[in-house]
């Protein structure tokens, strides 16, 4: 079994989720009390704020760089970074590892290709539904993305990082998600891509008008196939 690296703390709410997740799989192909080999380097989430409220992503990139860093050293076999946010800087960090790194991006176009869709609703933070990188690496892989009007960005961005990010989920918020999905639906969405690793917190993937796609466990699951070999993972999908 490889081990895997996770860059947490962006929030410390997703990354609970990445570690249940990754240890059920793992438990689940292998079987009896198996859990994964694993590092967590959990930073502190107001400090990486404080540099996207400032654009300094250079800086984002040193921080999230040294982290990386230090998983590697520390023996982990690949290296993810537990937030759709910050792969845009992504290449930069990937660019100081000898270990692959997986990217959420990458992972969740095979899933939208797999299932044959091509038209998704994104929705994220701001910084993910605005700044390009996101919609232009999946237009590279054959995707073109929907992003919601600019009122209802906002409204997402401030239910992510006022409310997921700090515990709370809220039924409200859940209806202002549920309508702007609706919207979505008006306007040709074949799918929906849940691009902030809090969104899975408020909102089920198998229970939503177009066919939902969860970052978080579709990331997690990227690093159990991994860890265990393509022939665990082949042996869960026969199963």
């Amino acid at each position: 079994m490889e081990t895997i690296g996770l860059i947490g703390g962006m929030s410390f709410e997703s990354s609970a989720v990445y570690y249940r997740l990754i240890n059920e799989m793992v438990r689940a192909r292998r079987g009896g009390l198996a859990s994964a080999e694993l590092i967590l380097h959990s930073v502190n989430f107001e400090e990486i704020v404080a540099l996207q409220k400032a654009g300094d992503w250079a800086g984002a990139s040193r921080r999230l760089g040294e982290v990386a860093e230090r998983l590697q050293a520390a023996g982990a076999g690949c290296i993810l970074i537990c937030t759709n946010t910050m792969h845009l800087i992504a290449d930069k960090v990937a660019a100081k590892l000898s270990v692959p790194l997986i990217h959420i991006i990458d992972e969740t176009a095979k899933s939208l290709r797999a299932a044959g869709h091509k038209r998704p609703l994104l929705l994220a933070t701001r910084y993910t539904m605005e700044h390009g990188f996101y919609t232009d690496r999946m237009k590279s892989l054959g995707l073109d993305i929907m992003v919601p009007d600019a009122a209802d960005r906002a409204t997402v961005h401030d239910i992510i990082f006022n409310e997921l990010c700090a515990g709370q989920v809220r039924d409200s918020s859940r209806d202002k998600l549920l309508d702007i999905i609706d919207r979505a639906v008006e306007h040709g969405a074949d799918s929906i891509i849940l691009g902030c690793t809090e969104i899975c917190l408020i909102l089920d993937p198998n229970r939503l008008p177009l066919p939902g796609f969860d970052t978080t466990a579709i990331h997690a699951k990227a690093a159990v196939d991994f860890a265990l070999g393509t022939e665990d993972a082949e042996a869960e999908e026969a199963a």
